[in-house]
């Protein structure tokens, strides 16, 4: 192979050899910034050298190709004098004999398509998404370098702030923002903050964060589907007789009418007492009747229930005589 073949990635980078990670990706960002298509646009020059950049930076941002390819630039000069089986005796524990060119070399470094190397085995048969040859490299840089990739956290809320909204300050990395969560955010809700996610290494447009809603569980109140929903306690003779009860809402307390021969378990709907909804309406609160027999009685209520067991004219259980397999 031509030994003028070989493209000095370094150099192409205008960095050193012993250049570290930080370094590269910052030198790498300068030149995409400066040659990216976008910013030039119809300069056939800026696109060449943009791929080429890109190139380079694929290579030695990767620790293990980054080792390869020192190693190949290591022998390069000998690589001149190479034929297919006749490689240099130390070549740490790699055989660049087999490549026809560097191209070849790069093209399976980077597992694109392209003309196999001497002696490889299946070589180009695996697809690698998102590169194809040379000529369409550029392109597919181009398709995922337009902006930085978007991010998304995690953020817990209170029921309180959730219903009412509230404005946060959160850290970002290195940078302090404020972020506004509106009224009636949900658990698995999304909230978008523009231009506050990962940071494009192709000096394209930063990318989103989108904040995941949680909600900490309430001691009171749950939710049933867009509905709020809670258990209310009444006594058996609110449940006998009927009643009007107070019950917790968002709002605070509100009377309502229990009616007379309610079951446990049976469900008042309060309109317009829920969850607020993306258009500023309300949903409706769902409160559970639960009969709830005193644990303590008193000698005289002690002494009415047993009136009332002797003088009982329904036996609730009546309807179960003849059930059977």
């Amino acid at each position: 192979m031509a030994t003028t073949d070989f493209k000095d990635y370094y150099a192409i980078l205008g960095v050193s050899k012993t250049a570290t990670a930080d370094e590269i990706k910052r030198a790498y960002r300068k030149l995409a910034r400066t040659c990216h298509p976008d910013m030039n646009p119809g300069n056939a020059t800026a696109e060449a050298r943009f791929k080429e950049v890109n190139e380079a930076y694929e290579v030695l941002s990767d620790v293990e190709k980054r080792k390869k390819y020192d190693q190949f630039g290591q022998y390069w000069k000998q690589a001149g004098n190479w034929s297919p089986g006749a490689a240099p005796s130390d070549m740490g524990g790699f055989d660049f004999s087999q490549y026809g060119s560097f191209d070849d070399f790069i093209n399976e470094l980077l597992g694109r398509f392209g003309t196999p190397p001497a002696g490889a085995q299946g070589y180009g048969s695996r697809p690698n998404p998102g590169y194809g040859g040379f000529g369409d490299y550029g392109a597919a840089n181009s398709m995922r370098s337009s902006a930085g990739a978007d991010l998304e956290s995690n953020f817990t809320l209170s029921f309180v702030d959730a219903f009412r909204g509230v404005q946060k300050r959160l850290s970002v990395g290195n940078e302090v923002i404020d972020v506004r969560i509106p009224s009636g955010a949900k658990a698995g809700s999304k909230i978008r903050i523009r231009g506050k996610g990962q940071v494009s290494p192709y000096g394209g447009q930063r990318g989103d964060l989108y904040l995941k809603i949680e909600l900490k569980p309430h001691g009171f109140f749950k939710f049933e589907g867009d509905n709020l929903a809670c258990e209310v306690p009444i006594a058996p003779d609110e449940a006998v007789l009927g009643a009007a009860i107070e019950v917790p809402t968002p709002d605070g307390l509100v009377t309502v009418n229990v009616p007379a021969g309610i079951r446990s378990g049976q469900s008042l709907r309060l309109r317009g007492k829920g969850w607020v909804t993306p258009k500023g309406d309300r949903t409706d609160l769902l409160a559970k009747v639960i009969i709830t027999p005193p644990k303590d009685l008193t000698p005289t209520e002690r002494e009415y229930y047993e009136k009332i067991r002797d003088q009982r004219s329904v036996d609730p259980r009546s309807h179960l005589k003849d059930v059977q397999l």
